[in-house]
C-alpha cells in the first residue's frame, strides 16, 4: 500500500511516503503466551476511531487481532470533528454505542476526565493473564503517561501516537554561514538572524504566525523558560515573567528572521516555505517530515537536519501532543476492550505506524529497536530526533476543556506581537479575556 500526498492536509502529510506490508515488516514480535488472548472469544466489540493514517493502520491489520483473540470487532473511523461531536453526545448520555474510544489528548483529556467517561484500566495492566509483560509504564514517554492518567494518577487510557515539536534545519544554509545547530534559545535566535538575507529572500526561521495555530509555538518556547500556561493550582501563569520572555522570544524570531507575511502562516505555509530551500529553521511537529524527503515535493531532500528543541534558559523540553485509546466506563466488555487497546499500542503496531510514516508511537522500546528502525523510510536522524525528544517530552498545551478558546484568544495577541505590539500588554489583555472562560468551564 502506498500513500501519496494528494491534498495539503495534516493527515495526508502524516501519512508518510509508503506503508510497509506485513510480509516485509521488520522487528515484529510474537504475542505473549502468558496472556490468555482467547479468553473472550465470541465477544463483539464496537470501536470508535478518528479517521487518520493511524486508524487506517489499525483497520488494515484488524483481522490479525480477530484471529489472535476470537473477538469480533466492528470499527468505525470518522473525521476528527464529527468523531468529537459523536463521542461527546454519546458519552454524555451514559449509554455510548462503543466499547473503545480513540481520543485526542491535547483537546479532549480534561473533558473525558471531568465526565468520568473512561474506565480505570490500571488493574488490567497489572494482571499477567491480560497484559503482555513488555507493557510497562517505564516504556512510555513521560508526556504519554501524563496524558493517560487522570488528576489522581489513575490510568484511564493507553498512549497511542505522539507528535513532538522539533526543529527542522537546512544544513546547506548553515554550512554557508559556518554555523552549527544551536544548543540554546539564544543561539537559535542569533543563528536565525545571521541566516536572514532579505535581499536574496532567505530567512533564518519560520513557524506558525496565524492566530490560534501560533499558540503551540509560544507554549513550546515557554517550556524552555521552565513554565507552563497553567500552574499546578489550576491558575493561569500567562502574565508571568517567563510567559513574557517566551512571547518576546517569539516576537524576535518572527519579526527579525521570518518571511514576509508570516502572520498569515499555518503549518502548511511554513512547511511550503521550508521546502523551497530558503529558510534555515522551521519549528513544528515531527510528523510533518515525510514531504521533506520527497523529491517531488521538496528542494531540500538530503539537506535537512532534524534537531531536538534547543535548551531554554531554564529547561530543555520537546512540546508534545498526542492521542490515546481507552475503554469506556459504560462498556460491558471492559477486559475484551482492554485487550484491543493493548493490541493497538503493541510493539508490532507501533513498528507499523513508524515504518509507514503514519505516526510515532509513545513506546520507547519501538523507537530504540534496531530491527524496527531498519524498516523506517525516513532518515535515521529523524528517528534520533523522535527518540531524543521522547526523553524531554512535556505537554504542549494546558489540560483544559476550552483549548480552542485558549488558542483563539492568545493567538490574536501573538499575531499582534508580529505586528510590533508589546508582549506584556498583549498577554495581560488575553489573560483578562480568557480567565472567565476558564472559570466557567470548571464551574
Amino acid at each position: 500500500m502506498t500513500s501519496s500526498f494528494i491534498r495539503p492536509t495534516r493527515r495526508n502529510f502524516l501519512a508518510g511516503s509508503a506503508a510497509i506490508g506485513a510480509a516485509g515488516l521488520l522487528g515484529i514480535k510474537p504475542a505473549s503466551a502468558a496472556v490468555d488472548w482467547k479468553r473472550f472469544a465470541g465477544t463483539t466489540l464496537e470501536v470508535n476511531l478518528v479517521k487518520s493514517p493511524r486508524s487506517e493502520t489499525i483497520l488494515k491489520y484488524l483481522s490479525e487481532f480477530e484471529a489472535l483473540t476470537g473477538i469480533k470487532v466492528n470499527a468505525e473511523a470518522t473525521p476528527e470533528q464529527q468523531q468529537r461531536q459523536k463521542t461527546t453526545i454519546e458519552l454524555s448520555s451514559g449509554k455510548p454505542s462503543f466499547d473503545v474510544v480513540h481520543l485526542s489528548y491535547h483537546v479532549q483529556k480534561r473533558q473525558f476526565e471531568k465526565g468520568g467517561w473512561l474506565a480505570d484500566i490500571s488493574g488490567f495492566v497489572k494482571d499477567p493473564s491480560l497484559t503482555d509483560p513488555s507493557l510497562v509504564e517505564s516504556d512510555f514517554a513521560e508526556a504519554g503517561l501524563q496524558f493517560a492518567k487522570d488528576s489522581q494518577g489513575v490510568l484511564r487510557s493507553l498512549p497511542f501516537s505522539v507528535d513532538y515539536w522539533i526543529v527542522y534545519w537546512n544544513k546547506e544554509l548553515f554550512e554557508k554561514k559556518g554555523l552549527s545547530y544551536p544548543s540554546t534559545f539564544d543561539e537559535m535566535a542569533s543563528a536565525a538572524e545571521a541566516l536572514t538575507d532579505k535581499s536574496s529572500n532567505t530567512y533564518g526561521f519560520v513557524a506558525r504566525g496565524l492566530k490560534n495555530a501560533n499558540v503551540p509555538v509560544w507554549t513550546t518556547l515557554l517550556l524552555g523558560y521552565g513554565s507552563t500556561p497553567l500552574g499546578p493550582d489550576g491558575k493561569l501563569r500567562t502574565t508571568s515573567d517567563e510567559a513574557i520572555q517566551a512571547a518576546t522570544m517569539y516576537q524576535r524570531l518572527m519579526t527579525k528572521a521570518a518571511p514576509v507575511g508570516v502572520s498569515g502562516f499555518n503549518w502548511a505555509e511554513a512547511q511550503s516555505a521550508f521546502l523551497q530551500g530558503k529558510v534555515g529553521m522551521w519549528l513544528d511537529g515531527v510528523g510533518f517530515a515525510p514531504p521533506i524527503e520527497n523529491p517531488e515535493k521538496s528542494r531540500v531532500v538530503g539537506k535537512v537536519g532534524y534537531g531536538i528543541m534547543p535548551k531554554g534558559p531554564k529547561a530543555q523540553a520537546a512540546a508534545t501532543t498526542g492521542d490515546g485509546i481507552g475503554v469506556t466506563a459504560a462498556s460491558k466488555n471492559k477486559e475484551a476492550a482492554y485487550l484491543f487497546c493493548q493490541w493497538v499500542i503493541s510493539h508490532d503496531m507501533g513498528a507499523r505506524l513508524l515504518q509507514a510514516g503514519a505516526g510515532v508511537p509513545f513506546r520507547n522500546s519501538v523507537l530504540e529497536d534496531a530491527k524496527v528502525r531498519e524498516g523506517v523510510t525516513m532518515p535515521s536522524t529523524w528517528v534520533d530526533a523522535v527518540a531524543g525528544s521522547a526523553k524531554v517530552s512535556q505537554l504542549a498545551l494546558p489540560v483544559i476543556i476550552p483549548v480552542t478558546e485558549f488558542r483563539d484568544i492568545y493567538g490574536v495577541g501573538l499575531t499582534n506581537m508580529i505586528g510590533g505590539a508589546d508582549p506584556a500588554a498583549e498577554l495581560k489583555n488575553a489573560t483578562a479575556q480568557f480567565e472567565p472562560v476558564l472559570a466557567r468551564s470548571e464551574g
